[in-house]
C-alpha cells in the first residue's frame, strides 16, 4: 500500500486538483487511503480520540478545507458542518475579518515568549463581557484552563478536595478525569488508564442538577453550567444558585467550566444567562476564534494568587500566542446582541427541523436547545429531555450510528459521538438551513427505507 499513498511530483502533476498526498500523478484523493498512511504515523490516526469514528463505525473523512458553513473532504465531498470544530467556530469557517487578523498578526511574527499588546485586549474584552473575570489568565486550550483552575483553588485555599458532576467533561486533567464509584457522594475512581489513584483520591463525582452538601474540606466545586458533553442538558432551576450559595457557606470556590457556553451561549456566557456569579472561569474554544486557546478569569483576589504575584505557579511558552489572540478578538468583536438573536432562531430552527424529521419516520427523539446549544438523544427510552447523566445515557448509541451515517451520506456532518452537542454559526444562513431541511428529509427517508 505504500506505493500508492507516496507523494508525486506536483511540479510534474498535470492533473486538475492534484492532492500530493496520494496522488502518484493520478489526480486521486481517498479517505481510506489518507487515513491508513495517517494509521502508520499517528496512533489510531487521529489526534483526538472521537474522530476516529470508533462510537459510530467506519472511517472518519478527511477535511481538505471549510468555508462558511461547510466542510469538504479530500474527495470532494461537501457537508453542512454542525460540528463547527465543536463549538469554536461561531462566525463560519474561514471568516474574513478572522482570516485577515491571523494574516496580519503572522506578519509580525508567530510568537515572541514576550508580552504582547493583543493578548492585553483579549483580555480586557473578556473582562468587560464577563464581569466576573476581574483579571484573565492566557494558556493554550480549555485543558489547560481547567487544569490551572484546579492548582489555583487548592493554592488559594490551601485543601486539596474537588468536587465535579457525572457527565461534565473539563479536559484531560488527572484530577479532572475521575469517574464515580456506587453510592450518591463518592471519591473518585481513575476515568481512564494512565491516572494513578491519588490523582483522583480527591475528587468527588456527584449526580448533576442535584445540591450537594459540602464539608470545610472543599477547595472547589467544578461544574459545566450547561453540561454539553452529556448531549445538552440544563440546569435545573436552583442548582446553579444552590452550588453558589454552598460555596459560600463552607468558602469553597465556585468554578464555572465555559469552554463551551462562553461566549457560545451569549456575551456573558451562562453565567449571565443564569444570573450566578462564579469564582473562576475556564474558556477556550470561541475566544480563539478556531486556533488554540485557553483562559481561566475570575476574582482578582484569587487571581493573583498566581506567579508572579503569588505563589501559585502557572506559566507557558505559547500562551498568549500572537495569532491566537488575534483571532479571538475579532471574532469577539463581530458578536453583539443581534447577533446572538439570530443564533439562538437558528439553534431552535435545527432542533424542530430535527424533530419533524424524525417524527415523521416514526423515530422517537428529543432535540432540547439550551441556548444556542442543541443536544439530540434517540431511542424508545427518551420520553424526555434528560436530566442528568444516568438519564442521557439511555440513548440509543446504535440508532445515532445509523442516522449519523445516513446523514453523512447526504452532506450532513454530525459529530461522531453519541453524546455531543450541535452547533449552528452566524454563517447557517436561510439558504443553508433550507438545504439542512432537504438533506435531513433525503437521509431519515432513506434510513426508513
Amino acid at each position: 500500500m505504500a506505493d500508492q499513498i507516496a507523494y508525486c511530483d506536483e511540479v510534474a502533476c498535470a492533473k486538475a486538483n492534484c492532492n500530493p498526498v496520494v496522488c502518484r500523478g493520478e489526480g486521486i484523493a481517498s479517505n481510506q487511503l489518507i487515513f491508513e498512511r495517517s494509521s502508520r504515523a499517528i496512533p489510531g490516526g487521529v489526534n483526538s480520540s472521537i474522530r476516529a469514528f470508533k462510537s459510530v463505525g467506519g472511517n472518519p473523512y478527511i477535511v481538505s478545507r471549510a468555508e462558511g458553513a461547510k466542510v469538504f473532504d479530500v474527495e470532494g465531498h461537501e457537508y453542512i458542518d454542525l460540528v463547527q470544530s465543536y463549538g469554536a467556530i461561531i462566525l463560519g469557517h474561514a471568516h474574513p475579518k478572522v482570516v485577515e487578523a491571523i494574516r496580519s498578526a503572522a506578519g509580525d511574527g508567530t510568537s515572541y515568549g514576550a508580552p504582547t499588546t493583543r493578548e492585553m485586549k483579549l483580555a480586557e474584552a473578556i473582562s468587560e463581557r464577563v464581569p466576573s473575570c476581574e483579571r484573565v489568565r492566557f494558556m493554550n486550550s480549555g485543558t489547560e484552563a481547567t487544569s490551572t483552575a484546579v492548582r489555583l483553588a487548592r493554592g488559594t485555599t490551601g485543601r486539596k478536595r474537588i468536587v465535579t458532576f457525572h457527565g461534565n467533561f473539563h479536559g484531560a486533567t488527572d484530577a479532572l478525569l475521575a469517574a464515580g464509584g456506587s453510592g450518591i457522594a463518592t471519591l473518585g475512581l481513575p476515568g481512564t488508564a494512565g491516572v494513578p489513584e491519588e490523582a483522583v483520591a480527591n475528587t468527588w463525582v456527584l449526580p448533576y442538577n442535584v445540591v450537594p452538601q459540602l464539608d470545610h474540606d472543599v477547595a472547589a466545586v467544578f461544574v459545566e453550567p450547561v453540561a454539553a458533553n452529556m448531549g445538552v442538558v440544563s440546569p435545573a432551576p436552583g442548582f446553579l444558585e444552590g452550588l453558589r450559595r454552598e460555596c459560600d457557606r463552607v468558602g469553597a470556590l465556585l468554578v464555572f467550566d465555559e469552554v463551551i457556553s462562553g461566549f457560545r451561549l451569549g456575551l456573558g456566557g451562562a453565567q449571565a444567562k443564569f444570573d450566578v456569579r462564579p469564582d473562576l472561569t475556564c474558556f477556550g474554544k470561541v475566544i480563539g476564534g478556531g486556533l488554540p486557546i485557553g483562559a481561566v478569569g475570575g476574582r482578582q483576589d484569587v487571581m493573583e494568587n498566581l506567579t508572579p504575584l503569588g505563589t501559585v505557579f502557572h506559566a507557558g511558552t505559547l500562551a498568549g500566542n500572537p495569532l491566537a489572540t488575534a483571532a479571538g478578538l475579532a471574532t469577539l468583536q463581530q458578536l453583539g446582541q443581534g447577533e446572538y438573536i439570530e443564533l439562538l432562531a437558528r439553534a431552535r430552527h435545527l432542533s424542530a427541523l430535527l424533530r419533524d424529521a424524525c417524527a415523521s419516520v416514526g423515530v422517537r427523539a428529543q432535540f432540547p436547545v439550551v441556548g444556542t446549544l442543541v443536544g439530540m438523544y434517540f431511542g424508545d427510552a427518551m420520553t424526555e429531555a434528560p436530566t442528568n447523566f444516568e438519564e442521557a445515557k439511555s440513548t440509543d448509541e446504535k440508532l445515532y450510528a445509523q442516522i449519523f451515517h445516513a446523514l453523512l451520506a447526504a452532506g450532513v456532518a454530525l459529530p461522531p459521538g453519541a453524546y455531543e452537542a450541535l452547533f449552528v454559526g452566524l454563517a447557517h444562513n436561510d439558504a443553508v438551513m433550507d438545504e439542512l431541511a432537504h438533506r435531513i428529509s433525503l437521509a431519515l427517508g432513506s434510513l426508513q427505507r
